[in-house]
């Protein structure tokens, strides 16, 4: 195996190597590997010492941000107070000025003391207890070697780290499954302990060893937990339970969050009490030594057994499961189950896991539960998308706010407060703000902020104000707005530019709506604008193409039965196209082009209307490209380039195309259609180069809308579909656009 070691993130310190339950299930006294047996009852001083230094020079060396300990045993309570401090001094020391340091502390709480919790306090320890459920549960498995029950005394340690002064030290309750317990009287048990976490376990298990199944079922522990999440969804899910919680993240194209699912490369070494390292404590599951690597602090760095094959092979992720997971539509929320639970002799970890049929059910069933409410209503409502299009616009505004205050100086604070005054006295603004090209310049000014451009905090300024005086201009207003201008050109976006011919090349303007018009002072010179959209006496107005506009009568663009666009050759932001925006057409080619794309659009309502339709309700602006289209880039929803040549078909295909091309790019801005962690590829039906399933998707999103025109394309889809259906990169969104793909393709046959 090749490429560079994964770094430890997290490390299990073995501190006490006994425990003071009996428990049955306990994968280290009740196992394959005895290992323990050898080893010291509890951490020496110099392997304490050892490990601290290697974990700093691993840290360091890999610029690591933060790191875990985990406190572990055995029982790591028995290495008493004293015991547990010096670890705690060793560590911070070796640590400080190195990373951040995460400490926390995994037991079974029956010597859990205030004196312990002070300590914990002092270092910021935090305390995870492991509580199987209501006594009848928890006595189970978790009991003394008597047989006498330690449910009482977990319930005093619940309480006392529940106490005011030590709260904030509370990590939550591990509960490991069983399926002879009674879910919802589990569940029940661990919330009325109103902890702030709940992780449940899978016992361990391997295809030679493997779980119980009381009732035969192949589903049984899927059965279970889906009647625990039940439960829990019907409560409100009032507590995080980090199982459910990874597993609709991942249906939802994020990371997992536990190492027990998902694909995530392993970050995690384990430290014994006598130095050695080793892999995975779960492995002891397995056979006598799996987990062994052959390292110890003493003389092995952390990227030693960072490189060892074992840990390698859990780094690998899709590539590191079985053909079987790998084909499987499951696997990136499952990950192929952990790695311990695949283990079968002869075969050792290159199978499924034992609990395949469990894990497959669970997601499965997870997704059907919640599917309805995770998907975007985006991605099945055109209005919706716009609405959240445009909180997109404005969070990204209210970041820029953010960025520039105290940094944006009088001409920021001055231009935000006469926005927040016009938008209080009506909706003008939010109109200006929904102009697709408002979406670039909040990116690039954002990205000159965090770039450190020179002007950074005083160019974003001036656009604010342009949009302003665009807004009372639009509303009529009677508001003086002052808008800065360069280069002898003020320019109002969605309303139009002014060549100020007699004024100075840099400066700022007064921008005043008037009876049927605007005034604009520049300096000694006053220019009257009759109407906005009547270009004339150095005004250029932002054509419209569309025949019901009075805007376009009077310009020559009007063309009947075209949709009310803007054709935007204006915006300095426009220029964000893969192909270059051309400049200013003059009236006679603006007209010219206005003609040919009115026909495009007779073209696509005579032989697509359902297309031509949700296009019409979708575009707001055109701009003319130097070179081929259609093109969508760095702007909000609605805009699209075009190619200036072209007939009234060819321009009908571009049309079509670069509608679907840019909802399924405005889908992607505000929801998660697929993950963009794997490493798949699928066939592509119009090419020979496989692709990923993001590739695949948009390319039969944008097909499957060209039926009309390229009739070959209506069966490129069904096979895209086709292979989607199997895809394990695709969200629960992502699922849903396929189905709807699904019924736009049959209903076109």
């Amino acid at each position: 195996m090749t490429g560079p070691v994964v770094p430890f993130r997290e490390i299990v310190l073995k501190v006490h190597s006994r425990c003071d339950l009996a428990c049955d299930h306990c994968y280290i006294y009740e196992h394959a590997d005895q290992s323990w047996r050898t080893r010291p009852k509890a951490i020496s001083d110099e392997a304490i010492f050892w490990t601290a230094l290697r974990l700093a020079e691993h840290a360091k060396k890999h610029a690591l941000p933060s790191v875990s300990v985990i406190l572990h045993g055995g029982e790591p309570l028995l290495a008493g107070p004293d015991r547990l401090r010096r670890i705690c001094e060793e560590l911070t020391k070796a640590l400080d000025g190195v990373s951040a340091l995460d400490l926390r502390i995994h037991t079974n709480g029956l010597q859990l003391s205030p004196r312990h919790l002070d300590l914990f306090d002092e270092f910021d320890v935090k305390v995870g207890i492991s509580l199987d459920g209501d006594k009848a549960a928890n006595d189970r498995h978790r009991r003394f070697a008597d047989g006498r029950s330690s449910h009482p005394l977990v319930l005093r340690a619940v309480e006392l780290l529940k106490q005011d002064r030590y709260r904030h030290l509370d990590l939550g309750l591990l509960c490991t499954i069983d399926v002879a317990n009674d879910p919802v009287a589990v569940l029940d048990a661990l919330m009325e302990l109103d902890p702030p976490r709940i992780d449940f376990l899978l016992p361990h298990a391997t295809w030679d060893e493997p779980p119980a199944r009381p009732d035969g079922s192949p589903t049984a522990y899927a059965d279970w937990i889906l009647t625990v999440f039940d439960r829990w969804d019907r409560q409100g899910r009032r507590v995080p339970v980090r199982l459910f919680e990874s597993v609709l993240s991942t249906l939802s194209g994020g990371p997992s969050l536990t190492e027990s699912l998902g694909l995530a490369p392993t970050d995690l070494v384990v430290v014994e009490t006598d130095g050695t390292l080793e892999q995975v404590d779960s492995l002891k599951s397995a056979y006598e030594g799996a987990a062994a690597t052959g390292f110890d602090v003493y003389d092995h760095s952390f990227d030693e057994v960072a490189a060892h094959p074992g840990v390698r092979a859990r780094q690998l992720g899709l590539a590191g499961v079985s053909e079987t997971c790998r084909r499987c539509p499951v696997v990136r929320s499952c990950g192929g189950g952990l790695y311990t639970h695949r283990y079968r002799s002869g075969s050792e970890f290159d199978n499924t896991s034992v609990y395949c049929t469990d894990l497959e059910a669970l997601v499965r069933g997870i997704e059907r539960r919640t599917a309805a409410a995770s998907v975007s209503p985006a991605v099945t409502d055109d209005a919706a998308l716009a609405d959240e299009q445009h909180e997109l616009t404005r969070l990204l505004l209210a970041e820029l706010n953010g960025e520039l205050a105290g940094r944006g100086g009088e001409e920021w604070a001055r231009a935000w407060e006469l926005a927040a005054a016009v938008e209080r006295r009506c909706d003008g603004l939010d109109d200006v703000l929904a102009h697709p090209y408002t979406r670039g310049w909040l990116l690039g000014a954002l990205d000159a902020l965090h770039e450190e451009r020179p002007g950074a905090t005083t160019a974003p300024a001036a656009r604010l104000s342009a949009s302003v005086a665009a807004a009372v201009v639009r509303a009529g207003i009677d508001r003086p707005v002052p808008v800065p201008y360069e280069d002898g050109v003020l320019l109002l976006p969605t309303v139009g530019e002014l060549r100020l011919t007699g004024a100075a090349e840099r400066g700022t303007a007064s921008v005043r709506p008037v009876e049927k018009g605007f005034l604009v002072r520049a300096g000694d010179q006053e220019l009257r604008i009759g109407r906005p959209g009547d270009p004339g006496d150095g005004w250029r107005p932002v054509r419209r193409l569309g025949g019901d506009t009075a805007g376009a009568v009077r310009q020559g663009l009007a063309r009947d039965g075209a949709p009310d666009l803007a054709i935007d050759d204006l915006d300095p932001y426009r220029d964000c196209f893969a192909s270059p925006a051309l400049p200013p057409l003059a009236l006679a080619a603006a007209a010219d082009w206005a003609g040919r794309l009115a026909g495009a659009w007779g073209v696509l309502r005579e032989r697509a209307p359902e297309q031509a339709a949700a296009a019409a309700l979708s575009l707001t602006t055109l701009t003319p490209l130097a070179g081929p289209g259609p093109s969508v880039g760095r702007h909000g929803l609605g805009a699209l380039g075009l190619p200036l040549h072209g007939d009234a078909g060819e321009l009908a295909l571009a049309l079509l195309r670069g509608h679907r091309r840019a909802r399924f790019q405005g889908l992607l801005e505000v929801t998660d259609l697929y993950a963009e962690d794997g490493c798949w590829s699928h066939p592509a039906p119009w090419q020979e180069a496989p692709v990923a399933a993001s590739q695949l998707l948009a390319g039969a999103y944008e097909r499957a809308g060209l039926g009309a025109f390229e009739p070959h394309s209506a069966e490129q889809v069904r096979r895209a579909l086709e292979t989607l259906e199997g895809a394990a990169e695709l969200t629960v969104g992502g699922k849903r656009l396929l189905a709807l793909l699904g019924e736009e393709a049959d209903g076109g046959r």
